[in-house]
């Protein structure tokens, strides 16, 4: 699993994870905003692709794992929920910025710029969050999530999305002390 790496800052109001994938700009964004694609490592919905329009979020993380692994209880039921976020800026291939919970837990920022060697990095930031637990809540997730991310973009499968996910939980709560 990937850890929560140096360069990431972690705080109760902001996140800042950075993320150098061995694929191209262009297919890492196609990941970000193709539906089927994103289903694979984070959520799928219908989407909008421009500045007001929506992108649309169902949480379906049974199906993140590749073996045949329970959903943890206090996730069970969120299971099939399905939302809308609004999209505040877009430049493709290289910016992706929505809300998060209708702007009540922030903003999320996918930042891509081309890497020597046809590698791309990805700095998510997640600003606005409330607190200790919006940090540990989201901190885990997309950590949990930009792991699955890479697992995919390099073809490889991810057994257990909630053993990545309890990882990326306890290494968050440590961070933040």
């Amino acid at each position: 699993m990937q850890e929560v790496m140096p360069q990431d800052e972690i705080t109760p109001n902001e996140l800042r994870l950075e993320r150098v994938f061995d694929a191209p700009i262009e297919k890492v964004w196609r990941y970000l905003v193709e539906p089927d694609l994103r289903a694979k490592w984070l959520m799928a919905g219908p989407t909008d692709l421009r500045v007001g329009g929506d992108f649309g979020l169902t949480m379906q993380h049974d199906n993140l794992s590749d073996d045949d692994v329970p959903t943890p209880e206090k996730y069970q039921g969120m299971i099939g929920t399905s939302w809308a976020e609004k999209i505040v800026a877009i430049d493709p291939p290289r910016l992706l910025k929505f809300g998060w919970d209708g702007g009540e837990a922030g903003q999320v920022t996918f930042a891509l710029n081309e890497e020597a060697g046809g590698k791309t990095r990805l700095i998510l930031t997640h600003i606005g969050l409330r607190g200790r637990d919006d940090a540990v809540n989201f901190g885990s997730g997309w950590t949990s999530h930009l792991t699955v991310l890479e697992r995919r973009l390099q073809g490889e499968r991810v057994p257990n999305f909630w053993a990545v996910h309890a990882e990326a939980e306890a290494k968050i709560d440590a961070a933040l002390g």
